[in-house]
C-alpha cells in the first residue's frame, strides 16, 4: 500500500468490497461495477478488491445526492482519487467534508461548489 493510498484511506474510513455494497443495495456485484462506470458511486481497488467508501451507502441506498455530485466531479475532470480527498476533505465554509454535507441533505450546496471549481 503507498502512502497516497493511506492518506486515501484515512480520510475514508470504512471501505465495503462490491460484494458487500452489493450485498447492502440488494443488487448484484455487476450493478456496483455499472454504477461505477456510471459515476454514481466511486470505486478504488483496496487490498486487491474493488471498494466504495461505506459512507456512500446508508440505510440500503446510495446517499441522496451523491450520484449527481459524482457527476459533476466527474465531468470537471476530477479523477476518481481527486474526488474522493474532495469528497472527505473537512472544509471549514460548509461545515465538515462535502460528503457529511451530502449526508445532511445539503447536496445542492456541494454541486454549486464542485460546479464553481470547473470556471
Amino acid at each position: 500500500m503507498t502512502e497516497n493510498d493511506r492518506d486515501i484511506d484515512a480520510l475514508v474510513g470504512g471501505w465495503l468490497p462490491i460484494r458487500d455494497a452489493a450485498k447492502a443495495l440488494n443488487v448484484s456485484p455487476n450493478r456496483i461495477k455499472q454504477l461505477i462506470r456510471d459515476h454514481k458511486l466511486l470505486g478504488v481497488r483496496r487490498q486487491g478488491e474493488l471498494s466504495i467508501p461505506a459512507a456512500f451507502i446508508v440505510s440500503g441506498d446510495v446517499v441522496k445526492g451523491l450520484p449527481g455530485t459524482l457527476t459533476v466531479l466527474a465531468d470537471c475532470g476530477f479523477t476518481t482519487e481527486e474526488a474522493l480527498r474532495w469528497l472527505f476533505t473537512p472544509d471549514d465554509t460548509l461545515p465538515g467534508a462535502p460528503i457529511e454535507a451530502i449526508l445532511a441533505n445539503r447536496g445542492t450546496e456541494v454541486r454549486r461548489r464542485a460546479q464553481a471549481m470547473a470556471l
